[in-house]
């Protein structure tokens, strides 16, 4: 049988799955990548068996990078976090995967993101992607905030965002609302011809579709766009009013993590962006932290 290890170590994988996308890498004992892969959705909210496809995806594709045969699958220690598993029926669906790997530990997506911001140590974490939510672990014990999902939660999200512009474009274009940039930009981008369309177009769509048209939200506001500009003043005040939730008095190292943060950071109060510093190492390195915790305990 072949070996997943160099030099006889054993080999971890560190799988972070979210609502857009799931990442992985393979790890060797000392923390060195070998393997990197990206595969579809992971947040088993928006389907199970999506979940564990995209999961068994990356980790093959995280093998193929390192060099190594389809059979180490079966061999590797897994620590996984996934947007979702929050609630306890995901989780325990979840957990009763009969999954293709040698041992795996199941978490929430937010707790590896925390464990790599802060290399395994106290700290805090907000998220803006696709979904959003709010972590702090400090002495062992951890606060959330949000993760109540799409469409009726995750403010300052990439798809909240997104379901935002597109509620105003549409009022916009009936002449009801605010005449805005983000009517030509998104029927531009989305190659539609007028608000039917747009709504044909929109129907059914998942969280990963609208956040893909965040941006215009924050292309508008950055041209002074007011209908955008308020729609930013919602969801960055959450996001703040999150960090305020969070933080401690001495204060924690905190991080903002997530595809929009370099959008986001600027409109952020002075107050929230002195809090917060660069993660150490992604959520997916985070993941191996946290099965090599287990292994450890």
């Amino acid at each position: 049988m072949v070996t997943n290890s160099v030099d006889n170590q054993q080999l971890f994988l560190g799988i972070d799955g979210g609502g857009s996308k799931c990442k992985a890498i393979i790890v060797d004992q000392t923390g060195v990548i070998l393997g990197t892969g990206v595969g579809g959705p992971a947040n088993p909210f928006h389907g199970v068996e999506q979940a564990t496809t995209s999961i068994v995806e990356s980790a093959l594709l995280a093998l193929a990078d390192a060099n190594f045969p389809v059979d180490n699958l079966s061999e590797l220690v897994v620590g996984m976090g996934l947007a979702g598993v929050n609630l306890p029926s995901l989780f325990q669906q979840m957990e009763q995967w009969q999954h293709p790997f040698k041992k795996l530990f199941l978490t929430t997506d937010l707790h590896i993101a925390c464990l790599g911001a802060h290399q395994g140590n106290d700290g805090a974490i907000m998220i803006t992607g696709t979904g959003s939510c709010g972590y702090r672990s400090v002495n062992g014990e951890a606060k959330m905030v949000g993760a109540h999902g799409f469409p009726h939660g995750d403010k300052g999200s990439g798809a909240w965002f997104g379901l935002q512009a597109v509620s105003k474009v549409l009022m916009s274009l009936d002449g009801i609302g605010q005449p805005s940039l983000m009517n030509q930009m998104m029927l531009k981008h989305l190659n539609c011809d007028n608000d039917l369309a747009l709504v044909e177009l929109i129907a059914n769509k998942p969280a990963g579709f609208f956040a893909q048209l965040a941006f215009i939200v924050f292309d508008a506001a950055d041209k002074q766009d007011q209908t955008a500009i308020n729609i930013l003043h919602v969801g960055i005040t959450y996001l703040a009013n999150i960090a305020r939730s969070l933080q401690l008095t001495p204060t924690i190292r905190m991080s903002l993590i997530g595809g929009l943060t370099p959008k986001v950071l600027p409109w952020l109060a002075p107050e929230v962006q002195g809090w917060l510093e660069p993660p150490i190492s992604p959520p997916e390195m985070g993941a191996v932290i946290y099965a090599k915790q287990q292994i450890e305990t």
